[in-house]
């Protein structure tokens, strides 16, 4: 069954200088439709204008991804980790006991598009970690790149939840099917561009619930970039 999460019925907040909107609930967007899937509790896509970002603030107990899709993010927290985030790159942090940290805008002149990827870890309590690392996903086009995984195999960055996360950038036509184990569950997430799902058409902010489907054939009917997790 493939369930389609329309991009223009998620919640939507606009503060000025962050204009996001939330394919689960978050914060004052509520929906007991959409508390989200499996171990997968938020994706937030925010737009944070030149200078600006969130001030120091505190997690526990989430496993949190960051994909920056235009411009530039700075990250720092309370571990010491300082860092400038990039298209291509993936940041993985797992907050654990707590940790404090700040996002903010990079550049004084453009803004940052990028997505916020929450997850439920698989135990509680653990030591907070920081990981980033830079992918080629750009170069390589056309095919799904695995930069997040449990196991943390061929380079990806290890995560403490059974998941698999590929992230994908597509040009027109571009054709690729993916198989789901048995008892899995799939969730595709539209970043840009417009593509076809087993036949069902996704356009950028859409994302598709996938449960008891083995295969999924994607075709990109314009250039786009795709997530897809593969989840317990």
């Amino acid at each position: 069954m493939i369930s389609i999460r329309k991009a223009e019925a998620r919640g939507h907040a606009n503060h000025g200088w962050l204009d996001s909107y939330h394919t689960f609930s978050f914060a004052n967007y509520f929906d007991r439709e959409y508390m989200g899937f499996r171990s997968l509790r938020v994706i937030n896509e925010d737009r944070v204008s030149p200078s600006n970002g969130f001030g120091t603030h505190g997690h526990r107990d989430m496993e949190i991804i960051t994909y920056v899709l235009e411009g530039a993010l700075e990250h720092k927290d309370s571990t010491g980790n300082t860092a400038v985030l990039y298209p291509g790159e993936v940041q993985h942090m797992s907050t654990g006991t707590g940790i404090m940290h700040s996002e903010y805008n990079y550049s004084k002149s453009e803004e940052v598009h990028f997505l916020q990827i929450w997850l439920l870890p698989n135990s509680r309590g653990l030591k907070p970690t920081y990981n980033q690392r830079s992918f080629d996903i750009e170069k390589n086009s056309g095919k799904l790149n695995l930069v997040v995984a449990k196991d943390g195999r061929n380079g990806a960055l290890k995560i403490n939840q059974d998941v698999d996360l590929f992230a994908g950038v597509l040009k027109e036509g571009d054709h690729f099917s993916y198989s789901f184990d048995s008892e899995r569950y799939g969730w595709v997430q539209v970043a840009r561009g417009e593509i076809d799902l087993n036949d069902l058409s996704l356009k950028a902010g859409d994302g598709a619930a996938l449960s008891e489907i083995n295969d999924v054939y994607i075709t990109a009917k314009e250039d786009a970039e795709i997530l897809l997790f593969d989840l317990a």
